[in-house]
């Protein structure tokens, strides 16, 4: 992402990953920089995802590291080279270490870097082969994965089925794993925050997550680097359960990131498409492409809108004819002009997806977006109550959309009504032919959410929206949005959001600011600038609420939102964790069944 310069200073760095740069420059590249000669860096899967997310290789030549190696390729012995391990303290990666110095070595000393705590056992093996070449060992505590500049991962999309799944048997091992590693995301962004939990009747997973933070964190701030016992920071953890909002996984998303990630094959943040001379290409959507970061957030419509504007001032600036904005028109001027044809390729690029979300909205989900809008908002664009919701529903399930937009639609109303009768459920499953797979249905009921239910609750109630301007297709606002400027706005419920330990002075007192009014400095303010808010969603998190994080920042300016949670969901990759979680062959859909109505 940055120069030499950027690397070793942080300039530039949005806050997640300045931090996590700062927690290997203080260890690994320090280490590196007291001996000038060349040495070979060494990572598992993890750490590499890890390290390529906040730095490149150029980077790591600067540092005198030579090449990178997979711990767990076999390689030829360097005798004459000392070795950089940078490795998660798993029994595989222990293993494969071990194996690089026994029987013989490959390197001549090794440095060893766990991401967190090794556990005795793993590292009393190590010491018992391999204590004499071993020069350092040291845990650097970041075992996340830093994804933008507000959000993180605890990279591990297994962890859905290993928490909700009714035939798991590693649901408790997965909840301490992840209250590691959130522990070593506090600890990288040194704050020592106050847990509080939502809480819920049906489900425990919250609570005892935060009971397990909380212990992990008392642990670790036990004492600081001078031995004092460390004190709270100002920041808070809200740590919450995937079913506290089924709808903003499941609704169509018009806003760039999420439209594009739901309606578009991207793996690995990899967009992959043709140009015009079929060529295939490739782009990386992240924090390197400025032009990502700036339109990711905002909406279609005025994506659609700028970015041929801004390929026009660059035309203009060389005279170009001012016609219409083509992909054909862009690749004459990437031959005429190669000095302008980074800026052009990025522009190309998000010309070219853009376009791809649009056809996508044009073919169907233009027609899908109001009925799912009614249903989960539950009024229509004139603010008129939806009396009967089956009524919304129906003309999606008479319409050849395709299966699974008709699951989709489908859960909407089973949410709109907070769970529907068994004979009603059925006729719906017969409507959308799924009687072989209720369980994209039924298996909701894992996360707490009500699918078959005889008791009719009413809808929660949910912050005045009215006034703020929206497009008539996305009124829906994530439920998470709400308990954000509430939590800023020090107004949570204590017995819906328990403490599991008392939060810093400046999240108990009033005064805090709205989310939606214009920023006035005060000396509230000042006593709360930098303060953080870190979330926590067990069970994935989606694109749409992770824009919520940059909104309220945005709003508030005296409050930093960051949120997290095992992976990023998608609709279709949820709709098919939700069916695997019983017994049962796993069918699921990819993106070109789905997209064939």
């Amino acid at each position: 992402y940055c120069t030499k310069t950027d690397f070793l200073s942080g300039v530039g760095f949005p806050d997640i990953m300045l931090c996590v740069v700062a927690g290997i420059q203080d260890t690994i590249i320090a280490d590196c920089r007291k001996s000038e000669v060349w040495k070979i860096l060494i990572l598992d899967p993890f750490t590499t995802k890890l390290l390529s997310s906040c730095c490149k290789m150029s980077d790591l030549m600067a540092e005198k590291i030579t090449i990178v190696e997979d711990l767990y390729k076999s390689r030829e012995p360097v005798l004459e080279m000392k070795a950089i391990y940078f490795m998660t303290p798993s029994a595989e990666s222990v293993q494969a270490f071990i194996n690089d110095f026994k029987p013989k070595p490959k390197y001549k000393a090794a440095y060893v870097y766990f991401t967190d705590y090794c556990p005795d056992d793993l590292f009393n093996n190590m010491k018992l082969y391999c204590a004499k070449h071993i020069r350092v060992c040291k845990e650097i505590n970041i075992s996340f994965m830093p994804q933008e500049a507000q959000v993180f991962t605890c990279d591990n999309p297994g962890a859905f089925k290993s928490i909700y799944s009714p035939n798991s048997q590693d649901k408790k091992k997965t909840l301490e794993t992840l209250a590691d590693q959130l522990v070593t995301l506090c600890a990288t962004l040194d704050e020592y925050p106050g847990v509080r939990y939502k809480k819920d009747n049906n489900m425990e997973n919250a609570k005892i997550l935060a009971e397990l933070v909380d212990n992990k964190l008392a642990r670790y701030f036990e004492l600081d680097d001078s031995g004092k016992k460390k004190g709270k920071t100002q920041a808070q953890l809200l740590i919450v359960e995937r079913g506290f909002d089924p709808v903003s996984p499941i609704l169509h998303e018009l806003t760039y990131q999420a439209m594009a990630y739901d309606l578009i094959d991207i793996q690995n943040d990899t967009y992959k498409y043709k140009s015009k001379d079929g060529a295939e290409k490739q782009a990386v959507l992240n924090e390197d492409d400025m032009l990502w970061v700036r339109l990711r957030h905002k909406h279609i419509a005025e994506v659609s809108a700028q970015i041929p504007k801004m390929v026009k001032e660059i035309s203009a600036s060389r005279k170009q004819p001012d016609g219409k904005i083509t992909i054909n028109n862009l690749a004459q001027m990437m031959k005429k002009m190669p000095a302008f044809r980074k800026q052009l390729t990025e522009k190309t690029v998000h010309l070219q997806l853009a376009e791809d979300c649009m056809k996508h909205f044009s073919n169907n989900v233009e027609k899908l977006c109001k009925a799912e809008q009614d249903l989960a908002v539950g009024s229509d664009v004139e603010g008129v109550k939806v009396k009967d919701p089956m009524r919304t529903l129906l003309p999606v399930l008479l319409h050849p959309y395709s299966t699974h937009d008709k699951i989709r639609a489908v859960l909407l109303y089973i949410f709109s009504v907070n769970g529907t009768t068994d004979e009603n459920l059925n006729k719906l499953i017969q409507h959308v032919k799924i009687e072989a797979d209720r369980e994209f249905i039924l298996n909701w009921k894992e996360l707490g959410v009500p699918i078959i239910t005889s008791v009719k609750k009413k809808r929660p109630t949910r912050r005045d929206r009215s006034q703020e301007d929206t497009y008539n297709l996305s009124r829906w606002t994530p439920v998470i949005k709400d308990v954000m400027e509430e939590a800023v706005e020090n107004k949570l419920d204590v017995k819906e959001w328990p403490h599991q330990s008392e939060s810093p002075a400046a999240w108990n007192g009033s005064g805090a600011v709205s989310a939606r009014q214009k920023h006035k400095p005060s000396s509230q303010d000042e006593r709360r600038t930098g303060s953080r808010l870190i979330i926590f969603v067990i069970g994935g998190v989606t694109y749409s609420e992770m824009r919520c994080a940059y909104e309220v920042t945005q709003a508030v300016k005296s409050c930093e939102v960051i949120i997290g949670s095992s992976h990023i969901l998608t609709p279709t990759g949820l709709v098919n964790d939700i069916k695997s979680l019983s017994k049962g062959p796993m069918e699921v859909f990819t993106i070109d069944e789905r997209n064939n109505a």
